[in-house]
């Protein structure tokens, strides 16, 4: 099995994975090789993002690229959000408990259910007709 670097942390949420590096820098912000706000296209989702960085107070000291793939923006936001926790904590094991209390490094285990047989979706069922 081969070992990715120890620089690479891995979000996931959903069917969404991020790949995320942190590299000391100015605060550039790249996910999958377009500008931030070209890919998200919200400034919402990268307030959300970048919120692991605004409690440890390292806003501005690290640049980001991230390689996200699979499921929908909110998916990969949130992942991209776990990815960039994981990050801080590798670099610095003091902002364990901040992140840790705001729960940003627990990841979300909710996915879809699946699709049972006989029925339209996971729960819904065919209307029922007594005649």
């Amino acid at each position: 099995m081969i070992k990715q670097p120890s620089n690479i942390k891995v979000g996931r949420r959903k069917t969404a994975v991020a790949r995320v590096k942190l590299v000391p820098g100015t605060g550039k912000y790249i996910i999958n090789d377009k500008d931030a706000l070209e890919y998200l296209k919200s400034d919402n989702f990268i307030k959300d993002t970048l919120l692991p960085l605004k409690v440890t107070n390292t806003e501005g000291l690290y640049d980001i690229y991230v390689n996200a793939f699979g499921g929908g923006i909110r998916g990969q936001t949130e992942a991209i959000r776990l990815g960039i926790a994981r990050s801080l904590v590798s670099i610095n094991q003091e902002y364990r408990p901040i992140l840790r209390e705001k729960g940003y490094l627990t990841r979300d285990p909710r996915m879809v259910e699946r699709k049972k047989y006989g029925r339209p979706k996971a729960r819904k069922r065919f209307q029922f007709s007594k005649r």
